[in-house]
């Protein structure tokens, strides 16, 4: 799995915990299948709950609970990747000035 994909379903999770595997693949652009996977090994991993609505006559409606755990994980992957956006806008940045002082000096 990789993070970016982890980070994006819990941050689905996060601010929609009563959307559908099959919505959230559908906008998370992933196989129900692959997103089922990456559901069941969060859950594994103590970092999401799944409860289904007991009295709903479906059972096919769940609600996807961060864990205490799972909040602090998606916290630790956001900054991770907050920073490895910025190392990358500084690398562009200094490629940009570089590209520059060679035109200039032409």
């Amino acid at each position: 799995m990789k993070h970016p994909e982890i980070l994006n379903v819990l941050r689905k999770i996060f601010s929609e915990p009563n959307v559908s595997q099959r919505k959230l693949a559908s906008e998370l652009n992933l196989s129900l299948g692959k997103l089922n996977y990456i559901v069941n090994s969060l859950k594994n991993k103590g970092l999401l709950k799944v409860k289904n609505f007991k009295n709903n006559k479906k059972k096919l409606n769940y609600i996807y609970l961060l864990t205490p755990t799972g909040i602090a994980y998606k916290t630790k992957l956001t900054i991770n990747y907050m920073k490895k956006l910025s190392s990358e806008y500084e690398a562009l940045k200094k490629d940009l000035k570089k590209d520059e002082n060679k035109s200039n000096s032409i």
